[in-house]
């Protein structure tokens, strides 16, 4: 059995030398340079929304910080307004209702008016949602800041989309606005006074005093 062969001429060797670079060529584009970009590329995306993220909490911090400061501020004394006199009710669901005119959606459940010697309070649960953090700052902003003495306590916010600086703010809050009996005018809807109502005796006390009484006026 014969077995035909040849010597390759110089072209052939070049071009079999080409086509295999050609190859090696390939291979790495296909399995080691596509890969990186595309891990360098999803670190990118991923770097970048991790900052957005943090950008959005930066912001958030921010603005609860800069609240915070203003109602310890408030709670300080320091540029708190006038109680106004009582029945100021209209005024003040007036008020709430503008304040609250730019948020998306908002409830109020107003609690029983309380009154303590010359102070009345009407205290309320506030919930709303607001399209940013902006516009939170901006609600609560005329409300403490109000002519009618408002101060907000339990502040609670949450977002949508932490990772997005403009996401919708849902925002809980117990609030009371402030009345005094100074110039105010009683009505039927002025609640007892606590303080009087601590210093009436109960049935019980009433009997024993009463009988307390009859002892001592009986000879």
């Amino acid at each position: 059995m014969k077995i035909l062969s040849r010597d390759f001429t110089l072209k052939e060797k070049i071009l079999m030398v080409f086509l295999a670079v050609v190859l090696l060529g390939m291979l790495y584009y296909q399995f080691i340079d596509q890969p990186v970009r595309t891990a360098l590329a999803s670190a990118e995306a991923e770097k970048a929304s991790i900052q957005m993220e943090l950008d959005a909490v930066n912001l958030q911090i921010e603005t609860l910080s800069r609240m915070s400061s203003e109602l310890e501020t408030l709670r300080d004394g320091e540029g708190v307004s006038a109680m106004a006199s009582y029945n100021n009710a209209k005024a003040e669901l007036a008020l709430l209702n503008d304040a609250l005119s730019i948020t998306n959606n908002y409830s109020i459940s107003f609690a029983d008016v309380t009154r303590d010697g010359d102070q009345i309070r009407r205290s309320f649960a506030l919930q709303f949602t607001a399209p940013n953090y902006a516009t939170m700052e901006q609600v609560l902003s005329k409300l403490v800041a109000s002519p009618y003495r408002c101060l907000i306590g339990d502040l609670s916010c949450s977002v949508s989309r932490p990772s997005d600086a403009n996401s919708e703010v849902h925002v809980g809050a117990n609030a009371t606005f402030y009345e005094t009996m100074v110039d105010g005018v009683p009505d039927s809807g002025l609640p007892v006074d606590a303080r009087e109502d601590a210093s009436q005796p109960s049935s019980f006390d009433s009997a024993v005093i009463g009988e307390e009484a009859v002892r001592r006026t009986t000879p």
